[in-house]
């Protein structure tokens, strides 16, 4: 693999399977969760930062990705946590989709290239410990700073129920202070129930060069929030979730 390659996986070799795991990953959000994508409108032609909520399964913004390479044809690439390349036999597959741990400047370049990334602020620590979809973006404005470094505008999206496909057990303090020491997860996971979701794609909050990147981070946090209140019934429940597979009158707005 050249150097080319790796700053730039989007390459014709890889096109057909990328496709094909879209389609895999489109058909599963489709059988399982009735999966429906909104304010694909909102989404620019060219680069931005895609930001998101980070449930213990982030199913919502992984069928986004899958559903958007369908419909444009074009590769979203996404961050992943540093620990995710220990997983065995997957780094190709992870370089395929575009997956990876990148460091500030490559998400700079990615976006120079024209390309959409997605981040999610909370990481690892929101997916485990976070309480009802709450944020937990603690001082984080690395990726505020690489949009303004790019000029390039960060898209708020959020998914309906994504809370309730997978969840955790044991958070408490001891285990959280582990996690926070080690940034290894220690958390058992169940769940795989098959809830509605719908994935609600905000306004692009634009560049700006008048405010910080605290600033920003705060704007693109209180976007999200909104989103998250606008569509999301609290606290979240499973059967609900369930139910609402065979809701025939809700509306987006």
């Amino acid at each position: 693999m050249n150097k080319d390659q790796e700053t730039d996986s989007y390459s014709k070799i890889w096109e057909k399977p990328r496709r094909f795991i879209a389609h895999i990953v489109d058909t599963y959000g489709k059988i399982w969760h009735g999966f429906e994508l909104t304010g694909t409108e909102n989404l620019p032609k060219g680069p931005g930062i895609i930001i998101y909520h980070h449930a213990v399964a982030p199913l919502g913004y992984i069928l986004f990705v899958a559903r958007y390479f369908l419909e444009r044809e074009r590769m979203c690439y996404s961050l992943m946590h540093r620990f995710g390349h220990w997983m065995p036999g997957l780094q190709m597959f992870f370089y395929v989709i575009g997956l990876k741990f990148y460091k500030q400047a490559e998400i700079v370049q990615i976006m120079k290239k024209g390309h959409l990334l997605g981040i999610s602020p909370g990481g690892a620590r929101e997916a485990m410990y976070s309480h009802d979809y709450s944020f937990m973006w603690g001082k984080r404005t690395g990726f505020a700073r690489a949009a303004m470094e790019a000029k390039v505008p960060i898209i708020p999206i959020f998914t309906q129920n994504n809370c309730e496909t997978y969840r955790t057990i044991g958070k408490t303090r001891l285990t959280q202070w582990l996690y926070d020491k080690t940034r290894c997860m220690y958390l058992p996971i169940y769940g795989g129930f098959p809830v509605k979701l719908r994935t609600f794609i905000g306004e692009p909050i634009p560049y700006d060069p008048n405010i910080t990147a605290v600033e920003l981070a705060e704007r693109v946090k209180t976007a999200l929030e909104n989103l998250r209140d606008k569509h999301q019934k609290r606290p979240g429940n499973i059967l609900r979730a369930l139910s609402e597979r065979f809701d025939k009158h809700y509306k987006a707005d």
